[in-house]
């Protein structure tokens, strides 16, 4: 039922406009009566984004699931992925949806209504993670507006490209940004697989004089990689 009526919902939209088109005309056309269509749709509006409570759902459900000793900027980023991937996973609803609410302001407004309760479901959970630390709610307000910023960025990437381009390659690109400018474990992610620096590709700084002989800089950096807290200064 919900399905159907999403999808009279669009047809009529795309067909006559957001503004001309009834939730009669919806209900009319999806077989069923005002009733059926208010027990799953407060408003009009709401059968835009049928979608977004399960999304704010997922993420905070996978918030919650953390161990708390993961990083809390790369854990906030990939649960702003499972936004987007529930986009990916209708990509022609998704690029028609985004069609019709550059048309409509009242649907721009309803949309910034549904990315804050993304953003404060994000700041939430750094707060609990920042909690104790200088200026940690600052903090956690700062890189939750980063996720949601560097999601959208991805997001827009590929709806205008249709849904054809790489929506895996824009996210990680885009949370990738963040973690590296916020996290503390910066580009971890990237290292494990094998993309990035990380211990696997260490960059060693050697201090030594123009005198010094070439076999002394390279026992200096063998010494440097045999204990990366070890510092070798000639």
């Amino acid at each position: 039922m919900r399905e159907a009526l999403v999808a009279a919902a669009f047809e009529l939209f795309l067909e006559r406009g957001f503004e001309q088109t009834t939730i009669d005309d919806i209900v009319s056309l999806a077989g069923v009566g005002r009733r059926s269509f208010f027990r799953y749709f407060p408003a009009k509006e709401d059968v835009v984004f049928p979608d977004h409570e399960r999304g704010l759902a997922e993420m905070t459900e996978f918030l919650e699931s953390g161990s708390g000793e993961e990083d809390p900027v790369r854990h906030a980023c990939d649960a702003a992925r499972l936004v987007l991937r529930m986009y990916a996973e209708q990509p022609s609803f998704s690029v028609q949806r985004y069609r019709l609410t550059r048309k409509v302001p009242g649907l721009r407004a309803y949309e910034l209504s549904v990315v804050w309760r993304y953003e404060h479901t994000l700041a939430h959970y750094l707060r609990g993670r920042f909690a104790g630390r200088p200026e940690g709610p600052l903090r956690a307000d700062v890189v939750a507006a980063a996720v949601v910023s560097a999601h959208n960025h991805a997001l827009r990437t590929w709806l205008r490209s249709g849904g054809e381009s790489d929506w895996v390659t824009e996210v990680d690109r885009a949370m990738a940004f963040v973690t590296d400018t916020w996290s503390e474990r910066p580009g971890a992610d990237r290292a494990a697989d094998g993309d990035g620096p990380g211990e696997q590709d260490d960059v060693v700084v050697l201090v030594a004089s123009r005198r010094a002989p070439l076999w002394r800089m390279v026992q200096g950096i063998e010494s440097a990689l045999g204990d990366p807290r070890r510092v070798q200064q000639d």
